[in-house]
């Protein structure tokens, strides 16, 4: 119930929970009080298929019983546990509380497996195969969704495998990255570049630093303007991994490739996240998936 957003909702369920039970013992007593009129052979008089006569004999003592035990439990379910607005349970259940504790009894389970590789630096743990294998679990269960299970990433989500890192590859950065979470973005640059015709410009001169396809003409022009970008990818345009900027010179587009990719993003910003993984992670399980990560783009010396 405490899902809910509001309270309105809450209340509007434990409601019709409780309707529902009463409903339920008047259509037991009103079932048991009501009598048809038989005929002389105890039937209701209804015939189907020629001879099938429904009987009038009252509901069977087992059935009436089952139907009590039902509305018994499911009044003392809403007294155990949540279920009543605002009502948390006599016992106090929650499904984060119940949750958490599978989850801590997991861990303290699996924590004789890491404790091999915890004394370990990455660069050796990412040589043992039963880590990598392990790795390689966390990596998908956690990381797959958004960098695919080649690690190869997608428009929008980082290649693994290279060595292009936004905030850097070192096995501390990506465990930095791996327990915190990162939040890139950059702001809409249209008004302090001058308007649509300097963008194009400007866009042709980043086009120009990965000697990519563009227009010379404009990229000289554009050249002037990228003085607004440089606070955060340097004048040589090689991006700063202090800031997560990326570098633009190397021909690897994260957002997009081309002319209209570019001036979208100088036109309209853009806000990137990777989740923390703190607080679904222990640390030594960190510490096995950053020595698999770093292992993909260090594959030579990770054998």
């Amino acid at each position: 119930m405490s899902d809910f957003t509001h309270n309105f909702w809450s209340y509007y369920v434990a409601i019709i929970t409780v309707v529902s039970i009463i409903a339920c013992l008047i259509l037991l007593w009103m079932s048991g009080k009501a009598k048809v009129a038989a005929t002389q052979d105890n039937t209701t008089g209804h015939v189907w298929d020629g001879d099938l006569r429904e009987m009038n004999n009252p509901l069977p003592m087992w059935w009436v019983g089952l139907f009590v035990v039902t509305i018994i439990f499911g009044l003392a379910y809403l007294f155990m546990f949540p279920g009543l607005g605002a009502f948390a349970g006599k016992l106090g259940w929650t499904q984060a509380e119940q949750y958490q504790a599978e989850v801590d009894k997991l861990h303290a389970e699996s924590a004789p497996l890491y404790a091999k590789f915890s004394g370990m630096p990455p660069e050796k743990v990412a040589m043992d195969p039963l880590a990598m294998g392990i790795g390689e679990r966390l990596f998908m269960n956690n990381c797959a969704q958004c960098h695919g299970s080649d690690a190869r990433g997608s428009k929008g989500f980082p290649n693994l495998t290279d060595s292009d890192w936004l905030y850097g590859g070192t096995p501390d950065k990506i465990k930095e990255t791996l327990t915190l979470g990162r939040n890139g973005q950059m702001p809409p640059m249209a008004a302090a570049v001058g308007g649509a015709e300097q963008v194009k410009n400007l866009t042709n001169y980043v086009l120009s630093l990965s000697g990519s396809p563009h227009d010379s003409l404009r990229a000289n022009l554009g050249k002037t303007h990228f003085g607004a970008c440089a606070a955060c990818h340097g004048m040589d345009g090689k991006g700063n991994q202090a800031l997560g900027a990326p570098n633009l010179t190397d021909d690897i587009w994260l957002h997009g490739y081309g002319e209209n990719a570019i001036i979208s993003i100088i036109n309209n910003g853009k806000v990137n996240q990777m989740p923390a993984q703190a607080d679904k992670l222990t640390e030594a399980q960190i510490h096995v998936l950053t020595s698999y990560v770093w292992g993909l783009s260090n594959r030579g010396l990770a054998q």
